[in-house]
């Protein structure tokens, strides 16, 4: 690669530096190969150290390698490393020919140059919803395809809102969720529990909130985001939220949930497991937006996307193995095992006629928004990071939301 690419890339090792996602990962050897055909072999780089060589994802990319023709060698990388590792990679000329990837980074590999574009690897997305979609595009060129999805929504303790008088049907919007906090509360009960810390976490779960206000992440000042931070300081000083939202991560604030005291928790599609275990009957319901409907949640989940190599014959072969790791089938199989609703119409049915708890889940993602949609790309992390430290000024009490919010916005500019 030339000079100018190299310092983009550099450029780009910052940006990717700031972004972390809500998920996390366990670190452990996830190497596998497949025997094919003699057709090479084909590496193959994901963010699943949690799944080992036995795994049903290992099986499936040693099964797509073989309906190829070639071996696949696959390395797992936690998430965090990935990204790096993936710049690093490019700049030495060794790229893996398939990376999957988190969803907001990918808008950073594409302007690093790593990635090619569904343009240049004729890679087929045309059955991906559009919103899902979205995540991997940037200046109208589409790097990839999303190997699923997950995004927020509450979790309810239906036993608390019995206990409380509380009509779940009632929930519609802001001022009712709000009405139930207060009758939940006068019963003696708590009420919702969430993560506000000052990471990547805390803008994540806070996205629902300002976007369900009407507010734009290229706004920060607005009165809507005002209201949507209005809100949350609300809840706390009220105590209708703990003190601790200030410093729950996504995990700490699901075991607050966990223990059957709270009424609500925002959390996301990968407790789903946790909450069959935790002992108490629950629900789960889209976060309403500020008057009505279904808030737009940030979209989780990774994209499988094929770098830039300098022998462009192997894109065909890369294509094949995409193809086959994100057709209906694979898709059905795979998003069972990652707790994902699939990207695409067709599959997200059949997933709820095999279970029927993933419905409002499925609705959820239909409304959810890529982080680095709107054209945001690598500048969201900048972003997110001055709107994480304005919801920790409000919520600690060291501003306004107004203030907290218009100083976020001078920041950004």
């Amino acid at each position: 690669m030339n000079g100018s690419t190299g310092r983009r890339l550099t450029a780009a090792a910052l940006t990717v530096a700031a972004l972390s996602t809500g998920m996390t990962a366990c670190s452990s050897d996830g190497s596998s190969s497949a025997e094919g055909d003699d057709g090479g072999t084909y590496t193959v780089w994901d963010p699943y150290p949690q799944f080992a060589k036995d795994s049903d994802w290992a099986k499936l990319l040693d099964g797509c390698g073989t309906k190829a023709g070639v071996k696949v060698k696959r390395t797992a990388f936690d998430t965090g490393d990935l990204a790096n590792k993936t710049l690093l990679a490019a700049q030495q000329d060794n790229s893996p020919d398939v990376l999957i990837v988190d969803n907001p980074v990918v808008s950073t590999l594409a302007e690093a140059g790593v990635l090619t574009t569904t343009d240049d690897n004729k890679l087929d997305t045309s059955k991906v919803d559009p919103n899902l979609l979205a995540a991997g595009q940037s200046d109208g060129k589409t790097y990839g395809t999303p190997i699923g999805a997950n995004t927020l929504a509450l979790y309810y303790n239906k036993e608390v809102l019995k206990a409380a008088g509380v009509d779940i049907a009632s929930v519609k919007d802001w001022p009712s969720l709000t009405a139930a906090l207060e009758k939940i509360d006068k019963a003696g009960k708590k009420g919702i529990t969430f993560s506000a810390i000052g990471t990547e976490e805390g803008s994540f779960q806070f996205l629902p909130w300002l976007w369900g206000s009407g507010a734009k992440l290229t706004e920060l000042d607005s009165a809507q985001a005002v209201s949507a931070l209005s809100l949350w300081n609300d809840w706390v000083k009220k105590g209708y939220a703990p003190n601790s939202v200030l410093n729950n991560t996504q995990t700490t604030s699901w075991q607050e949930f966990a223990t059957g005291d709270y009424a609500f928790a925002e959390n996301g599609t990968w407790q789903l497991a946790n909450a069959q275990k935790a002992g108490f009957d629950y629900g789960v319901l889209p976060i309403p937006g500020a008057s009505g409907g279904n808030a737009a949640a940030p979209t989780g989940g990774e994209f499988v996307t094929i770098p830039v190599q300098g022998d462009t014959g192997r894109y065909t072969t890369a294509r094949k193995l995409v193809s086959c790791l994100t057709s209906d089938a694979s898709l059905r199989e795979t998003d069972t095992t990652l707790s994902y609703v699939a990207p695409v119409s067709a599959v997200q049915d059949e997933q709820v006629a095999a279970n029927a708890e993933l419905k409002p889940w499925v609705a959820a993602v239909k409304a959810a928004k890529g982080r680095t949609s709107d054209d945001l790309g690598t500048k969201y992390p900048k972003i997110s990071e001055q709107l994480w430290k304005a919801v920790q000024s409000a919520l600690s009490g060291a501003k306004s939301p107004k203030d907290a919010l218009t100083s976020a916005q001078s920041a950004v500019k």
